[in-house]
């Protein structure tokens, strides 16, 4: 069997937007049957909610919409994830620098921006919706699930087809 390929969606606190993209692929990887190809996870470059469940708002928007988060938590990105993950994905250029500073040298080509694989191209980051209310939450899900859309084809292209 092929070694998996492996993911890593990160933002600040890794309760909103990283969960979410990790709940949002994980959905669209399985329901494409690559589940046994795919390794998911998320991180936060801050570690402000260690061991904390994704946000009660961004875990609501998301039910609403058939994915679920209940099983996340919280963690802060090492440099080893870096060496370890295939994809090291930020959700916005700041946690991308602070991805770029830890990364290990020749890890780098590893990193990107996850509105790059975004069918809009006009936009460069999903927003953090933290100080926000509910809209926020829905703008950010409607965001992930575009670029995860992007992402997974992008994957199959890449990865899976001989």
């Amino acid at each position: 069997m092929a070694e998996k390929i492996k993911i890593l969606f990160v933002c600040m606190g890794n309760i909103c937007r990283s969960p979410t993209a990790q709940g949002v692929f994980r959905t669209m990887v399985e329901l494409a049957e690559l589940g046994h190809l795919v390794e998911i996870d998320s991180a936060g470059t801050h570690s402000y909610h260690v061991g904390k469940e994704p946000d009660p708002r961004a875990r609501e928007v998301a039910e609403l919409r058939g994915y679920d988060m209940s099983n996340l938590q919280a963690r802060r990105v090492t440099a080893e994830d870096c060496e370890q993950y295939d994809y090291v994905i930020a959700m916005d250029e700041e946690n991308l620098m602070v991805l770029q500073e830890l990364c290990p040298d020749g890890h780098e080509h590893k990193l990107c921006l996850f509105l790059d694989f975004s069918a809009d191209s006009l936009l460069r980051e999903v927003p953090d919706p933290y100080y926000g209310g509910k809209k926020g939450f829905e703008r950010v899900l409607d965001l992930v699930e575009d670029a995860s859309k992007g992402l997974l084809q992008h994957i199959v292209r890449e990865h899976f087809c001989y």
